[in-house]
């Protein structure tokens, strides 16, 4: 059963080849992460003597504690000092048992959070691998822009939940407000990069706005730059930039969406080229990932990916979901073709839940906390099984849209929702994990099997859950009577929050996943279904001439080829003339000479190409002129119109864009 997304609404701004190397990388980290000294969020490690420090708004009248587990339960009581009259100071809570607690405080003034949250994790053994698939979207940089000590803490955050990677953003405007060099001194985007460094976390950076002298107009900063020779330099020189502390870049987010720009997929394609080219002209060594695509993957935008031959200007291929996990394997085999046999990136997954309209908060109630955060396993282990090589989850700091969604993994104060330790747990228990199969047993059992290696030792991972094919208001009661064969040697069990079961698979198994840890190679014993196969690679050398398709905004209808997707064309009323303006691009350092000829087209449409011999020098661009008539008579029309460019040496560029007309 198909669910439709939950859409976000607002341009959050927010929004390789996998690196070579042995067979089990080291972590970027020397050694396994720790909490800072102050405890950001509450967040503690097992063992440790947790100190919460009480909100300063605490009402006067406050007498009492109570603290409570992810099930609302209350497993111990207190009562404040008396002595402790002002606020902001710490309540002794001394060593505690992994999980995620809420301490409420009575009696409560409606008027202030008389509750604060905090967490416990088992204490790291390791970092997280360099391979590790689990990885997420911190945006620091946005969270606190131009503060390195909250940048620090979000990314102290973000190790301690056992990931490798992070996502963050980036203002093009702001780092290079006039044409040429960027912004000299430290900005808030190296801060941030060296406080993901030092916490041994690798970087994916990703921008969506023009700067304002690079516009087509003073209202499109949201869109394209023109001029594909500006997105070259930038790319060249933020990789020279960052060199060493971004390992890599999306030049664009959702850029097929009306959020982002509303571009075609031809657009995409050209602007994908040039930043690649000005990209790896900076760093060589730079992953450089397609600007990704939101909603619904399609087959038309596969097609336009693949006929524009841009497979070798991307190293990943990076799509957002905000789907339902169990949809994961049928919704992506369209990105799993564009792909092209490189990795796939979910640069952006979540479902977001409603939050309870309690400004400035936003909290979510606890039964739609719990249930998000059961989903966290489910949403990964599904991600991987679909083709996933890294899965970035949206997003860790508190983040809420005006239709009434939270995302965030963390509270306003950085204090914990159940999500962020269920995150925690997937780290841990799937660290490095490569996704061998998946087993469905009985009704609504999902049992999802990896080879991984958490706490640093190599076993194979049983992801176990029960669950409809349903969203939020009908989760969470689904239960099952399966449990592994005796005859599978279970090392020990975690629930989904990462507390350890010891060995008892817990019966009935529900909505709640468990991670059962068994021996390398035990899981081959089980039937399990291969993961959907990826595209196989197709190789290509990257021409330094870019061919463009400059039609006005004016000329762009969108179109919604299935359910809950959202791509964009060229419209064409037919019988009549449509002038093309083309470009061609020299991103080379020599000059460059070619012809551009007409590939293909549907049969009766029309399309010449006036003077098609260019020339041009070094970091040039040439202007030609086209001229397309789709068949008088006919009131509906799809198709692609391809033409490519004879080089030489240079290559054979093309460029292919969807022209329809519709009643």
């Amino acid at each position: 059963m198909k669910i439709p997304c939950i859409r976000r609404i607002l341009p959050a701004f927010l929004a390789l080849p996998l690196l070579a190397g042995p067979a089990h990388p080291s972590s970027a980290a020397s050694s396994p992460p720790r909490p800072l000294t102050d405890h950001p969020g509450n967040v503690f490690l097992e063992n440790e003597d947790v100190r919460v420090r009480l909100p300063k708004d605490l009402p006067a009248s406050t007498q009492s504690w109570r603290l409570a587990d992810d099930h609302q339960q209350v497993i111990r009581t207190g009562t404040l000092p008396q002595s402790q009259p002002s606020r902001g100071q710490d309540l002794p809570l001394g060593p505690m048992k992994p999980g995620w607690y809420r301490l409420d405080f009575e009696p409560a003034d409606s008027s202030s959070p008389a509750w604060t949250t905090l967490a416990v994790l088992p204490t790291p053994q390791v970092a997280a691998p360099a391979d590790t698939p689990i990885a997420l979207d911190s945006a620091a940089a946005w969270f606190a822009p131009n503060d390195p000590e909250q940048q620090r803490r979000l990314a102290n955050l973000a190790a301690l939940a056992g990931v490798s990677w992070v996502r963050d953003r980036l203002r093009w405007g702001e780092i290079q407000p006039v044409p040429g060099a960027l912004k000299a001194g430290p900005s808030s985007y190296d801060t941030s990069a060296e406080a993901h460094r030092a916490e041994g976390l690798q970087v994916l950076q990703v921008f969506h706005d023009t700067p304002a002298w690079a516009r087509e107009s003073p209202s499109a900063g949201g869109r394209f730059a023109p001029d594909l020779r500006v997105i070259h330099q930038a790319g060249r020189l933020l990789a020279e930039r960052f060199r060493g502390r971004v390992a890599a870049w999306e030049p664009w987010n959702e850029a097929n969406v009306e959020t982002f720009g509303a571009h075609t997929v031809d657009q995409m394609c050209s602007w994908q080229k040039a930043a690649w080219l000005g990209m790896k002209a900076g760093d060589p060594d730079l992953i450089v990932g397609w600007n990704a695509t939101a909603a619904v993957p399609t087959p038309s935008h596969t097609v336009g990916v693949i006929a524009n031959e841009t497979w070798p200007y991307y190293d990943t291929y990076n799509i957002h979901t905000y789907d339902g996990s169990h949809a994961y394997p049928d919704l992506w085999k369209p990105a799993r073709e564009a792909a092209a046999g490189r990795p796939i990136w979910i640069t952006e997954a979540d479902r977001g839940t409603p939050h309870l309209k309690n400004p400035p908060w936003y909290d979510q109630a606890p039964r739609l906390e719990r249930l998000k955060a059961e989903w966290m396993a489910q949403a990964y282990a599904s991600s991987l099984f679909s083709g996933a090589a890294r899965h970035f989850h949206f997003i860790l700091g508190h983040y809420q849209e005006p239709n009434g969604v939270q995302f965030g993994l963390l509270r306003l104060d950085l204090t914990p929702r159940p999500a962020y330790v269920a995150l925690a747990a997937v780290g841990r228990q799937l660290a490095g994990a490569r996704c061998l199969g998946r087993w469905r047993p009985a009704a609504d059992v999902n049992v999802y099997a990896f080879r991984a290696r958490p706490d640093g030792i190599e076993r194979d991972v049983l992801v176990a859950w029960a669950e409809k094919e349903v969203d939020w208001e009908g989760r969470g009661t689904t239960t099952a009577d399966w449990k592994p064969a005796d005859s599978v040697a279970v090392e020990e069990v975690f629930d989904y929050l990462g507390r350890s079961l010891k060995k008892n698979f817990p019966t009935p198994l529900t909505s709640a996943p468990v991670f059962v840890l068994l021996p390398p190679g035990q899981a081959a014993a089980l039937p399990l279904e291969s993961p959907p196969p990826l595209s196989p690679r197709r190789d290509g050398i990257a021409s330094p001439i870019v061919l463009q398709l400059s039609l006005p905004r004016s000329s762009i209808t969108r179109v919604e080829d299935l359910p809950w997707s959202e791509g964009h064309a060229y419209r064409a009323r037919p019988g009549e003339l449509l002038d093309l303006p083309l470009h061609v691009y020299n991103f080379s350092g020599l000059p460059a000479k070619g012809t551009l000829r007409v590939d293909r087209i549907p049969p009766n449409w029309e399309l010449a190409i006036d003077r098609p011999e260019f020339d041009l020098p070094a970091g040039g661009r040439f202007e030609l002129t086209g001229h397309l008539r789709l068949p008088a008579g006919e009131s509906l029309a799809d198709g692609w119109a391809v033409l490519r460019a004879d080089c030489g040496t240079h290559g054979r560029p093309v460029l292919a864009f969807r022209v329809l007309s519709r009643p």
